[in-house]
């Protein structure tokens, strides 16, 4: 039913283009079945007679018959494949975009692999689906109910033949796909590891590398691709029998037709011509009730596809996004987080319990804290990535769970832990911020980022290209291009999260001096693991196990807060600091 409703839910708008191969395979399929009755009376009045000119008459009929047959199927093919593939493109762009309303956590219950299979492998398996039903599932009923009528009315003595034959080959396939439909569910899960494996090795090849774990991850890779081998050599063990098997069935319909037939013929109860028509109904019937089955085997694999797909179309956001309509509009940058509680599904414990603070525009406020201690999911939260468990967070008085992603797009700039850059140039990844940005404002914000230099020292300046992910650049340097999107956005609130790692202390002092002259009336929270990023800061809030455990400026929190000096002590002696 899964594959039914999604079928009819994405071929609806294409009614006219069906509405079309209905009526054309209705047209051939007449016309494929007329053959047969002209034929028979080519032999019982024209050949057995000796007239000729009823063979030319009759022959010539043939051939219009058989044009008008071939023009309407080339048609009904044209409409079918315009329509299925019109739907599998729908079902792509609803699956994308469902993808990209889902929060962040919806998102990770599937993983990347698994999402990129569904919208691709399994989307196409539900397009050939539709496609191979318009061009034979259609033809078929009718073939099969009007070639009965055809075939009943040449000889009704010889129909039980048909209906053995049909109950038989319905039998074959009801065996087959009750073997597949599990088959297949597995081959699709295998799919999805083989692609996992394959992405996290692309992605993570220097770390290969660099530990030489190649024939270790080779390893990982061959057993992915064995498991899904195993299983599709199975699924291909049962295709091998079902053409035998429906050969073997036409086969030894063909020889009762001609042994029963011929019999009744030497009774004088059926002429040579009707006995030759009944045979090759009996043939089509067989044929259509063939490429019924061969649809059938695809069918499983498509069940299953359908189940995947609609398994993210109607998944339910755990969390709830305002509407592009919402007119809330944030009077400042001054973020509020109030009493929020934060855990991750299965987790044992909140990430963040309890966490309160303020920063106001035009000040800095630093998280600090130890690995694990809750910064970037705070992050997260802050950004309504996230959605707490309890509590809330408000930008400018209204509470950001009440604002639209555009809206929070406008007021919020994010630069995440883990830089990244798509593929397209330097000034196409800069826009990203701000798509009416001029080639000056992007200089400027290149000039605060400390990314100018490098940038006029490539060759194509800001029509430098970009690979995917920003490899062919430094991590310093993709650090600093990605300050410089957030800059070109002018928000209200600039969220910085470990986003100077990469930095040299030279690099990290300038560019914090150049974003206090920039910011302005900005609210700029900054994550931080070194010290000397965050010591200048208007306020430093010190997280411990997802709590806040202390909050001031650096000489206060060094002198009243044990958790902050023994960060400090990490780095450097307190004589330093």
């Amino acid at each position: 039913m899964t594959l039914l409703r999604l079928s009819l839910r994405f071929v609806r708008p294409y009614w006219r283009s069906v509405t079309a191969v209905v009526i054309l395979q209705l047209i051939a399929t007449m016309a494929a079945l007329y053959l047969p009755t002209l034929n028979a009376e080519i032999i019982d009045k024209g050949v057995i007679k000796g007239d000729t000119d009823f063979i030319w008459r009759t022959g010539g009929m043939m051939l219009i018959v058989c044009f008008v047959q071939v023009i309407a199927a080339v048609a009904a093919t044209y409409f079918g494949a315009r329509a299925s593939m019109s739907a599998g493109k729908d079902i792509r762009r609803s699956f994308y975009r469902k993808v990209d309303a889902l929060p962040s956590l919806d998102l990770a219950r599937w993983g990347m692999p698994t999402l990129i299979t569904r919208n691709t492998n399994d989307v196409q398996q539900v397009q050939m689906l539709l496609l191979m039903t318009f061009n034979f599932m259609v033809s078929t009923p009718i073939m099969c109910i009007a070639g009965i009528i055809f075939a009943v009315r040449v000889d009704a003595g010889l129909s039980w033949l048909i209906w053995v034959s049909v109950a038989v080959l319905f039998i074959v396939v009801g065996i087959l796909v009750s073997l597949l439909l599990p088959m297949f569910r597995v081959m699709q899960e295998r799919i999805d590891g083989v692609n996992g494996v394959i992405r996290e090795q692309i992605v993570g090849i220097r770390v290969i590398r660099a530990f030489v774990r190649e024939k270790f991850e080779t390893k990982r890779y061959d057993d992915a691709n064995a498991a899904l081998t195993r299983i599709s050599v199975k699924v291909g063990n049962v295709f091998v029998l079902m053409f035998p098997v429906i050969m073997l069935i036409l086969n030894v319909a063909t020889v009762a037709v001609l042994w029963f037939g011929g019999h009744r013929v030497d009774a004088g109860d059926i002429q040579i011509g009707a006995l030759t028509a009944f045979l090759q109904y009996l043939l089509q019937i067989l044929v259509a009730v063939m490429m019924g089955v061969f649809m059938a085997m695809m069918i499983p694999r498509a069940m299953v596809c359908a189940e995947r797909i609609q398994e993210v179309l109607g998944a339910v956001p755990s969390s709830k996004q305002a509407g592009e309509g919402a007119s809330a509009v944030p009077a400042d940058g001054r973020v509020e987080v109030d009493d929020v509680t934060f855990g991750y599904p299965g987790a044992e414990k909140p990430v963040l319990s309890g966490v309160s603070f303020t920063a106001e525009p035009g000040e800095v406020t630093a998280i600090v804290g130890s690995t694990g201690s809750g910064k970037t999911t705070l992050v997260s939260v802050i950004a309504n990535l996230f959605t707490p468990q309890s509590g809330h967070v408000s930008i400018g008085g209204v509470r950001v769970d009440g604002l639209s992603r555009q809206q929070i797009a406008g007021v919020l700039g994010l630069v995440p832990q883990r830089p990244y850059l798509f593929s397209g140039t330097i000034a196409s990844n800069l826009r990203f911020g701000r798509p009416d940005a001029t080639d000056d404002e992007l200089w400027e914000a290149l000039r605060v980022a400390q990314a100018e230099d490098f940038v006029r020292a490539k060759e194509h300046g800001l029509d430098e290209r970009i690979s995917q992910g920003g490899t062919n650049v430094s991590g310093g340097q993709r650090q600093r291009l990605c300050i410089a999107r957030a800059l070109i956005a002018r928000p209200k609130v600039f969220l910085f999260d470990d986003s100077f790692s990469a930095l040299d202390v030279a690099t990290d002092a300038r560019l914090r001096r150049a974003l206090a002259d920039s910011t302005g009336d900005a609210a700029v929270i900054v994550v931080a693991q070194r010290v000397s990023t965050i010591r200048e800061a208007d306020t430093i809030i010190v997280m411990d196990d997802g709590r806040v455990v202390g909050r001031g400026t650096h000489d206060e929190l060094l002198e009243t807060n044990e958790t902050y000096r023994q960060i400090v002590e990490s780095q450097l002696s307190l004589e330093v600091a």
